[in-house]
């Protein structure tokens, strides 16, 4: 299993779970970027930059993985086509997306893009906090554990 990260959205503290799970269980763990990262000097953690644009990190990332890779990241459309190639995506909240709940997710996503484009006030998350690192902690060890 490698470890794939969305990173130009997602929280530090996330980042440093990640890099913590990736010297414990020495797995290859990628943060793709559209912009330069400082990342601990390990054999088995890397960024990754590519070039500016939309979705060009997500493209990478698609055109990377393999069946049984974790991807991290809070981008729908990512992680619909993440568990197409059958490997595993967790949002940085801990959600993990299955083909049972990957339609739903992303069938929200665009009905709350819609509501945006007509003018509706949606809001956004609420701020990221201890219990969704605590939760996606928690997820990270449950899949770690197979490995």
């Amino acid at each position: 299993m490698r470890i794939w990260v969305d990173a130009d959205a997602c929280p530090v503290p996330i980042k440093e779970i990640l890099f913590r799970a990736a010297e414990r269980k020495q797995l290859e763990t990628c943060l793709v970027a559209n912009q330069m990262l400082r990342v601990p000097a390990s054999p088995y953690i890397r960024a990754i930059q590519v070039p500016g644009g939309f979705d060009v990190a997500d493209h990478y990332i698609l055109q990377q993985i393999k069946p049984g890779d974790l991807v991290v990241t809070s981008d729908i459309p990512l992680a619909a086509g993440v568990v197409e190639r059958a490997a595993l995506a967790i949002s940085p909240r801990g959600e993990l997306y299955s083909e049972a709940n990957i339609r739903e997710a992303l069938s929200m996503r665009d009905f709350m893009e819609s509501l945006r484009s007509a003018g509706v006030q949606t809001g956004g998350p609420a701020a990221f906090g201890p219990a969704d690192r605590q939760a996606f902690a928690k997820r990270l060890d449950q899949l770690l554990q197979r490995v």
